[in-house]
């Protein structure tokens, strides 16, 4: 089924890591582009940052318990270097996100690159047209969509 994606009305909340943050920026701008192409509305959209991938589960669990947004987005770069540090790093980020949204009654969307090299998160973050995050604001808007489907269906 293909979905009228839409970002009016939607309040999204943005958790961006500050870490590669050349990269990260890119992502915000994709995702925010995204959000404004499908007629959000810019008050609408929070940003918080956060040092590093490993922060953001963290810091979405207290989004969670002091706001009510309709969907959150996790922005991160995580490129694999010469220790088990990225593994470390991409894992614990990755299931923090994976259990906290199993949760909730609203998406929480896994925006983090996972790369080899900054020429692949370079190129998967490119700031003109679509990127990493403007997927993962379509992907926020279509879950909104589907999770809405789903509760008002009887």
């Amino acid at each position: 089924m293909a979905y009228k994606l839409s970002a009016q009305d939607q309040h999204i909340i943005m958790v961006i890591s500050e870490f590669n943050l050349n990269i990260t920026e890119r992502l915000l701008i994709g995702a925010v582009n995204a959000y404004l192409h499908y007629d959000g509305v810019k008050k609408n959209l929070k940003v918080f940052r956060v040092p590093g991938a490993f922060e953001i589960p963290g810091t979405i669990q207290q989004i969670i318990k002091h706001h009510s947004p309709n969907a959150i987005v996790a922005l991160g770069s995580v490129i694999r270097g010469e220790t088990p540090h990225f593994d470390f790093v991409a894992g614990e980020s990755a299931h923090g996100i994976s259990e906290l949204s199993r949760k909730m009654d609203f998406p929480i969307i896994n925006g983090i690159l996972t790369t080899d090299n900054v020429d692949q998160a370079i190129k998967r973050s490119e700031p003109s047209g679509r990127n990493k995050g403007w997927d993962s604001m379509e992907t926020a808007l279509q879950t909104i969509s589907v999770y809405c489907e789903i509760q008002t269906d009887i």
